[in-house]
């Protein structure tokens, strides 16, 4: 297969993210991450199963946690990357529609708009039952007993957390190595969505899967707060608040990545955002953010909203900015599962 040209392997990204715009997440099609997920439940029932017959334990769980979190990185990378060389030796069309496929999959902005307006919907219909059900679809906590000022709060959180994980991250790493490091990065998400867990399951078999979760989202977390206090700026709402309640309060959360897009949200919209929230039934005591600020509203959300898709189209832009340089000084695009 001829390598393909600079301007095509750009517009992959560029037309990735116009399909997310007018698709979102079509249910009924197949996407990676269910497969990954399927992987993951297999290989943490095998390590479950030999870990008993072993009687293993603390110390022999973290190991099998480790080979639980290599049994779904490595054969997602693998298989992305033999099936990007399989399509290219078949034909170059076959090529580019595999990898608009794989790159169109790792995008989430239209799905998590989908959802949000569900739950806005529903609130404003009145039907707290319906919101509390949509809301939870998206976030972790318990949503049987909330409020509406809590599920606007949990949705403003959720929106600033997903275009950290959900969005930075993924485009991130996909111009930095293609589909390849892209998909290898959504393994590590999905394990930590699914096994990195502090409770008496998951405390030894999920804490490696949740360690490097941290490190795969450090930079990028940081890189999206950044983002959101440009976007804010554009959209002239209080950059100022976000850029100081990111260096105060970015750190007031108990995950080391999620409080920095939810604090230059909260200083971005001058509402509070955290608090104590139910997981599982069990009451946890989050750390404020934006203390002072407002319960979010129905505005709130809107302009949550018109600030992600704001801060997207700049995380494109400097994904395209950083793929073209790394092609032009490399000469073949990374991680594609080219020849170079």
């Amino acid at each position: 297969m001829a390598q393909p040209e600079l301007t095509l392997t750009l517009l992959l990204t560029i037309a990735a993210w116009a399909l997310d715009a007018l698709l979102g997440d079509p249910q009924n099609w197949p996407h990676p991450v269910r497969l990954i997920g399927r992987l993951i439940l297999g290989a943490e029932a095998l390590c479950r199963a030999i870990l008993r017959r072993l009687r293993g334990g603390p110390r022999l769980r973290l190991l099998f946690g480790f080979f639980l979190a290599l049994s779904a990185i490595v054969p997602t990378a693998l298989a992305v990357w033999l099936a990007l060389r399989l399509a290219g030796s078949l034909a170059t069309v076959v090529w580019y529609a595999l990898a608009l496929y794989l790159v169109f999959t790792i995008f989430c902005l239209r799905d998590l708009i989908d959802h949000v307006t569900r739950v806005e919907t529903a609130l404003n219909a009145s039907d707290l039952e319906r919101a509390r059900r949509a809301l939870s679809w998206i976030v972790g906590r318990d949503t049987a007993h909330l409020s509406v000022a809590d599920i606007r709060r949990a949705t403003v959180e959720t929106i600033a957390e997903n275009f950290s994980d959900g969005l930075v991250a993924p485009v991130m790493y996909l111009a930095l190595g293609g589909p390849v490091l892209a998909w290898a990065y959504k393994a590590v998400n999905t394990l930590d969505s699914m096994v990195g867990y502090k409770n008496e399951r998951y405390l030894f078999l999920g804490r490696f899967s949740a360690r490097l979760d941290d490190a795969a989202n450090f930079l990028p977390s940081r890189l999206a707060a950044l983002l959101l206090i440009l976007g804010a700026k554009t959209l002239k709402l209080d950059a100022r608040g976000a850029f100081r309640r990111w260096r105060l309060e970015g750190r007031f959360h108990s995950s080391p990545n999620s409080g920095q897009t939810e604090a230059a949200m909260a200083g971005a919209l001058n509402v509070s955002l955290g608090g104590p929230n139910r997981y599982g039934g069990q009451l946890f005591e989050k750390p404020v953010i934006g203390s002072g600020g407002a319960d979010p509203d129905d505005l709130s959300v809107q302009s949550a909203l018109r600030l992600v898709k704001v801060s997207t189209l700049l995380t494109l832009g400097l994904a395209l900015a950083v793929e073209a340089a790394l092609l032009l000084a490399l000469g073949a695009p990374p991680g594609w599962g080219l020849s170079f």
